[in-house]
């Protein structure tokens, strides 16, 4: 075929210079990543508060209930458990409830299914870092932890295949009850590189279909830099098993990638993972296969601070929002910066923090902030949860006195990704 070239008429040649600076203004004022910020208030509360020499309260989280709270609202389970002095040495789980928005508790209340146990040789076996979550197909109530192994004196034992291994308990909401503690179905490779299974202080979600998508950090028996992968499962209402899982992902040092969490926002699933000196984040479409790591930073490139630490997503309709602990708040007193805890929108094209959107979820006073979880309530709040790291019998002279807090982030709009 010919091209044939023409001189242009005057006409065409004023039609083309208005396009151009039409073009060019469309360019300046409607950039490609159209990114709009979303106000929100936070009112942080104290569910319970307990001070004693001999343990604190330790990583809560909460998962909304629909419908089986007062007057048609949520019941709210919120999991917690003993934190027993030595590092991370902890109880069996309890669990507090609210039906009234967290205007009144009930608990800790401790469930001898999810007691201690013990093996033949009185090795003791609890579970930790649990998050639980709703499963609205089954109408059940998921916990998911760590089985841990620990000696006598309370130290971890890693000297077996599955030492740390993917466990789980089921709640029926209509008999109140829980299940005792059980395994993740069929996870291969318990010799090899899934030696050690971890989805510990991870979020983890539910497909439309029903799977589920669990992050977990995993090593092989030389015991070297964890790797990140996410494992889909199945969930009948009482079982749930491994099917496959996705890329597998690590970095060098700092004991590799640990403690991700994962979110699904506008048809793309995104994972924050933990190093002991930066935090990083990379995306999916199929939640299974994932993109290059990328440094979590400010929106002015620099580094957000995020290190050895947990981050935790919360997911709204008209936007994307990170909880973090930071460097450079004041708080180089607080081991690894473990306090205050804070929240602010993602941009989730360029994948860095709006630095002007960060709000204190939780105050410092004095001591760390733990492990702590995100997740939605109800249309107008999302909860973060968390409590301060101290045993001790008398308050610090900051203001910790072993609070466990829920701190309300309260939308300017509802939020239609919750029903």
């Amino acid at each position: 075929m010919k091209h044939y070239l023409m001189k242009p008429s005057g006409l065409l040649l004023a039609t083309g210079l208005l396009i151009s600076v039409m073009a060019l203004y469309s360019f300046y004022s409607e950039p490609a990543n159209k990114f709009k910020r979303l106000r929100f208030t936070v009112r942080a509360d104290t569910a319970y508060q307990e001070l004693n020499k001999n343990f604190c309260w330790f990583h809560p989280r909460a998962a909304a209930i629909p419908g089986f709270g007062e007057n048609g609202m949520p019941a709210v389970i919120m999991t917690i458990q003993k934190h027993l002095r030595i590092s991370d040495y902890y109880s069996g789980l309890s669990y507090m409830r609210t039906d009234d928005l967290g205007k009144t508790w009930s608990g800790p209340n401790d469930v001898p299914e999810l007691e201690w146990q013990y093996e033949p040789d009185g090795t003791t076996v609890s579970v930790a870092d649990v998050t639980p979550g709703w499963h609205a197909q089954t109408g059940k109530l998921i916990a998911i932890g760590i089985k841990v192994r620990y000696s006598k004196d309370g130290v971890q034992l890693l000297d077996k295949p599955r030492s740390h291994d993917a466990a789980y308990s089921v709640f029926d909401p209509l008999t109140n009850s829980w299940t005792s503690w059980k395994m993740i179905n069929n996870v291969p490779d318990s010799t090899s590189k899934f030696f050690l299974v971890n989805p510990g202080c991870v979020q983890w979600l539910i497909k439309p279909d029903g799977k589920i998508l669990i992050p977990i950090y995993f090593s092989g028996p030389k015991l070297g830099d964890y790797s990140v992968t996410v494992l889909e499962c199945s969930f009948d209402g009482n079982t749930l098993s491994y099917l496959r899982n996705g890329d597998e992902m690590t970095i060098k040092g700092g004991r590799g990638l640990d403690e991700p969490s994962i979110v699904l926002f506008k048809g793309t699933y995104y994972l924050t993972m933990r190093n002991d000196f930066k935090a990083y984040v990379a995306t999916s479409k199929d939640g299974l296969q994932w993109t290059s790591l990328k440094q979590w930073t400010f929106d002015d490139g620099s580094d957000l601070g995020s290190y050895n630490t947990q981050a935790h997503w919360l997911a709204h309709s008209d936007g994307l929002f990170l909880s973090y602990t930071r460097r450079g708040a004041n708080n180089d007193h607080i081991p690894r910066n473990r306090a205050p805890l804070f929240l602010a929108q993602v941009d989730p094209v360029k994948l860095n923090i709006i630095r002007a959107t960060e709000q204190v979820l939780i105050p410092e006073r004095g001591v760390m902030l733990g492990n702590f979880g995100a997740s939605a309530i109800t249309p107008n709040e999302s909860w973060v949860t968390d409590a301060e790291y101290m045993a001790a019998d008398v308050p610090h002279p900051r203001g910790a006195n072993g609070a466990v807090w829920v701190s309300r982030v309260l939308w300017s709009k509802k939020n239609r990704l919750v029903k």
